[in-house]
């Protein structure tokens, strides 16, 4: 699934200043893995405040402790997209006055001005987003990966398809066990039909 890394970026926010540290990390990787020098520094450091929120949230000290001196090195000098300063502080805080941060939420991050939530995302970024969420609250990720590739495949010509509504609608956090049920129905019928016509050609 090709999505842009400014999509990435924009999905890696809203799932963090959802909570999901960890899966906004996930979000990140492949477009860290895919840039060099000072962008891949930018990205590391994202990736390494991320990875220390969610030490916090674990109680493991020592770990959020040493990703945060090291995401301090990492974006040190570098601006970007996102809000830099409160992350920062965040940041110091975490490595030098632990008690300060550990029984807090970190600060949400804002991106070109706004604090994106879930909801402000539209596709492509929300392809990147929903199996994040899902695998962050214990639905079937590869379901909602493969329900939002057929959500990016149909919407060009197909915007109103039952993939884009039903994955949007998992994202967005309403009633998402009946919406996993007729999603997994859908792309169930789906790799059907697919399945039906790749074996027409098959000796």
């Amino acid at each position: 699934m090709h999505v842009s890394p400014a999509d990435r970026l924009r999905a890696g926010v809203a799932v963090f200043n959802a909570g999901h540290y960890h899966a906004a990390h996930d979000a990140w990787e492949p477009s860290y893995l895919d840039a060099a020098g000072e962008r891949r520094d930018y990205l590391q450091g994202l990736i390494q405040y991320a990875a220390a929120a969610h030490h916090v949230t674990t109680g493991n000290r020592e770990g959020a402790q040493g990703l945060a001196d090291s995401a301090l090195g990492y974006l040190d000098g570098h601006e970007g997209e996102i809000d830099l300063a409160p992350v920062r502080r965040w940041l110091i805080a975490c490595r030098d006055e632990y008690g300060e941060v550990a029984d807090e939420r970190p600060p949400k991050l804002r991106y070109d001005g706004s604090q994106l939530d879930v909801r402000d995302l539209r596709y492509p970024a929300v392809a990147v987003a929903a199996p994040l969420v899902a695998d962050a609250t214990g639905y079937d990720a590869d379901l909602l990966e493969t329900g939002a590739a057929f959500a990016l495949a149909d919407l060009p010509d197909e915007p109103n398809s039952p993939f884009v509504t039903l994955v949007l609608d998992f994202l967005h956090g309403e009633r998402r066990g009946v919406i996993r049920q007729r999603l997994d129905q859908h792309v169930t019928r789906r790799q059907a039909r697919e399945d039906d016509v790749a074996g027409l050609f098959d000796p």
